[in-house]
């Protein structure tokens, strides 16, 4: 599965006015540390990757509702999501490049993945 779930931080999982990171703001030090620990837990569910971790698999989402990564998270996550999944690497990159939603208005924000989108069509390859 690519993350949203497990490897991605999600400090207010369903509840819109809960804490999350932008609370910790005034308690950098345990900011730091839960970006590190983060960093941690994706180098070791995944130690053969080398690759720097994107941002957004170690910090939270400011409403913790957004159901998009970036496509660095996406790539980061590839070739363990193939491994887990049975899948060629190759077939999920595809989807990650079909689940990939452009800029706003083609202007406004970055390009994001689709994370429910993706695990769907993930799931249909099977």
């Amino acid at each position: 599965m690519i993350a949203r779930d497990r490897s991605c931080p999600n400090e207010v999982p369903s509840n819109a006015r809960a804490p999350s990171d932008l609370n910790l703001v005034a308690a950098i030090p345990a900011l730091m540390d839960a970006v590190k620990a983060r960093v941690q837990a994706l180098r070791d569910a995944d130690p053969g990757n080398q690759q720097p971790v994107p941002v957004d698999l170690v910090t939270a989402s400011g409403s913790g509702l957004d159901p998009h990564i970036s496509p660095a998270a996406a790539e980061y996550q590839l070739a363990r999501v193939a491994r887990v999944r049975n899948l060629d690497p190759d077939t999920v990159r595809k989807q990650v490049t079909e689940h990939t939603e452009g800029r706003q208005f083609g202007i406004l924000g970055e390009l994001r993945v689709n994370v429910l989108e993706l695990n769907l069509a993930l799931d249909a390859a099977r």
